[in-house]
């Protein structure tokens, strides 16, 4: 595992392992972009919090007037409302056997949950009993999960169970058009969006009367960083955006300049005969998705100029080709494989959703932050041209203690 590193202003670093590496004035301008473009289309802004899992960021969040979240779990939802978050959707199909903290969460913030089943509104009318907000989920395309838009009747079926609940309350409709990221251009982007929205807004339409109140939830980062006419929707609800990466780069949902992360790795050996670099940094630092070359080769992330004293401006001739548990394999150009030597640090602006745990938070002499603190690691926070370097090791026993 490696460790989280937030920046503030760049410092030489210590790196000597693999280090995920956070630009924390990009960072808060994504924040800053995406609220503003909420704001000027009247949309309510509910973004995904699954992407970063820290309160810290959150409190980022905040600075701009965001008061409502999205999350991906019952444990996630916990973790922000305990950091103060009074208004959280669960965007993932409610899980019957967490009724008993739905409840509790329930009874002490705005919660919506997901459903799309009458099946799961019987369940949840037997076993809750705080009043909660409940989206439908509709499948629009992406043929994950959620009601097909064309099945109303099994539609109005849903809908009608929960009007007659005790406790749930209709809040309307919620899609995600996933398969944006699966895009090969802008114009295709748009279309998979355009075409999931005039779904949902067709259904607003024949659902309207009835309960006027109803809201459409839409949002992906690709479709929220390129669309410009939102209408009919009345929610977003993106997450990547935050910090971007190459595979949205790649989708041309962000420019190189506001990537706010960088996966930071030591390069631990050449091979001149493939025109490889080895570097520390494998499939537990990285996602296993990746993107094809025009030679129809994996692409698991872009290598770019980072080398821990500059933040990049460009993306070297480069690439991760393969990754094993700890390896990861770059595929190089001559100029660039003789450019780089063991020891060396390189950066890749790829990005593993932080879905497990929560980043845990400590503050030593309220002026330096360490998230995602694991056993064993160094981690580094730099700020205010001051580079903090702290051995962890046995330590986190106590800061369990103090975190929480």
């Amino acid at each position: 595992m490696g460790c989280l590193l937030f920046l503030y202003k760049m410092n030489e670093l210590s790196i000597f392992k693999p280090t995920l590496v956070i630009n924390e004035a990009i960072c808060k301008n994504n924040i800053k972009q995406m609220a503003e473009k909420a704001r000027k289309h009247h949309l309510i802004f509910r973004p995904h919090f699954k992407t970063h899992f820290s309160a810290e960021i959150g409190e980022w969040f905040r600075d701009q007037r965001v008061y409502c979240i999205t999350v991906s779990s019952v444990q996630m939802a916990e973790y922000f409302a305990s950091h103060g978050w009074k208004d959280i959707a669960i965007a993932f199909p409610v899980n019957i056997a967490e009724a008993e903290k739905i409840n509790e969460l329930a009874s002490k913030i705005r919660l919506s949950i997901l459903v799309e089943s009458v099946q799961a509104i019987d369940s949840l009318d037997k076993n809750l009993r705080s009043e909660t907000d409940v989206y439908v989920k509709i499948d629009t395309g992406y043929h994950r999960t959620g009601i097909g838009s064309n099945a109303i009747n099994e539609i109005q079926n849903v809908v009608e169970k929960i009007r007659l609940s005790s406790h749930l309350r209709f809040k309307g409709f919620l899609t995600h058009a996933g398969n944006t990221y699966h895009a090969k251009s802008v114009a295709e982007i748009l279309e998979i969006s355009r075409h999931s929205i005039r779904q949902m807004v067709n259904l607003k339409n024949v659902f309207q009367k009835s309960y006027p109140q109803l809201i459409i939830s839409t949002g992906d980062t690709p479709s929220c960083s390129i669309e410009n006419n939102f209408s009919g929707t009345d929610e977003i609800r993106p997450g990547n955006f935050v910090f971007y990466d190459f595979m949205q780069y790649r989708l041309h949902s962000c420019s190189l300049e506001q990537i706010a992360i960088m996966m930071a790795c030591p390069v631990v050996a050449k091979h001149p005969e493939r025109n490889e670099l080895v570097v520390y940094g494998g499939a537990v630092h990285f996602s296993k998705e990746f993107i094809l070359n025009e030679d129809s080769t994996r692409n698991y992330g872009q290598m770019a100029d980072f080398d821990g004293k500059n933040w990049p401006s460009s993306l070297e001739d480069a690439y991760l080709s393969d990754l094993s548990q700890e390896h990861g394999i770059v595929k190089c150009s001559d100029a660039v494989f003789q450019k780089y030597k063991p020891g060396d640090i390189v950066g890749f602006p790829v990005f593993r959703t932080f879905s497990g745990h929560p980043h845990k938070v400590l503050y030593i002499n309220i002026s330096f932050v360490i998230l995602g603190v694991p056993k064993l690691l160094t981690c580094i926070y730099v700020k205010r041209k001051i580079t903090l370097e702290v051995q962890v090791f046995k330590l986190l026993a106590r800061l369990e203690g103090v975190i929480k």
